[in-house]
């Protein structure tokens, strides 16, 4: 198993505002590196399956398994025989304003290891899209 985790704090945006982006998935390319285009088959809502095409592979297709509202969301993607993917993404109000973000990705199945080049990539791209989502929300709200 593999697993990683990481928080930033957005001042002066609160958890509704970060929850706007979340279910707004035509803007997901926005903030999120890599990424050309996002689509539901249906709401921003449990059982609803997401496909995601992406600028250097082929498109994925998640399930969102949990939804709630300005609170955050889980989603799996399963890619056979390597590994199920699980995305965590929670949302916490700040005594006085603002909103820590928590992005975690946990990955299990029988050919996950945590080789350190593909481990580092990763986490990059998970850090780099934290940062991404806190610039577009400063900047648009």
């Amino acid at each position: 198993m593999w697993e990683f985790e990481h928080t930033i704090e957005v001042a002066e945006v609160t958890p509704v505002q970060v929850w706007a982006r979340y279910t707004d998935t035509a803007t997901w390319h926005e903030w999120n590196p890599g990424i050309l285009h996002v689509a539901l088959d249906g709401p921003f809502a449990a059982g609803t399956i997401r496909t995601t095409t992406f600028l250097d592979q082929a498109p994925l297709h998640s399930t969102i398994t949990e939804a709630t509202e300005n609170k955050g969301f889980t989603e799996e993607t399963t890619l056979p025989g390597v590994a199920t993917v699980r995305s965590i993404h929670r949302l916490s109000p700040r005594p006085g304003g603002g909103t820590l973000i928590t992005h975690r990705m946990v990955m299990d199945g029988p050919t996950v290891s945590q080789p350190a080049e593909a481990t580092e990539d990763l986490t990059e791209s998970l850090r780099e899209g934290l940062k991404c989502l806190a610039k577009a929300l400063q900047q648009t709200g």
